[in-house]
């Protein structure tokens, strides 16, 4: 299993990578794909925000993962 501290580089980088192509400046008007993107990034950061700590990084891993799967037009996302 790996650390929670290179999970969460991991993570981390795909953000950036998601940001970074949400930012390129071409015009984004896919929103049966960006609506779902968000909805999964959303849904990371509420996880990492909870005000008792208590998160699971699996969820947040998955959620990334699939946002970015998402938006690079990869197989294997799970929506939810």
């Amino acid at each position: 299993m790996q650390s929670e501290k290179l999970r969460l580089r991991k993570i981390q980088h795909l953000a950036y990578e998601i940001t970074d192509e949400m930012n390129r400046g071409k015009e984004l008007t896919q929103l049966d794909t960006l609506i779902p993107v968000i909805d999964n990034l959303s849904r990371a950061i509420g996880d990492l925000t909870d005000s008792f700590g208590k998160y699971s990084l699996d969820n947040v891993e998955e959620r990334v993962k699939n946002a970015h799967s998402l938006l690079f037009n990869k197989d294997s996302v799970n929506m939810y």
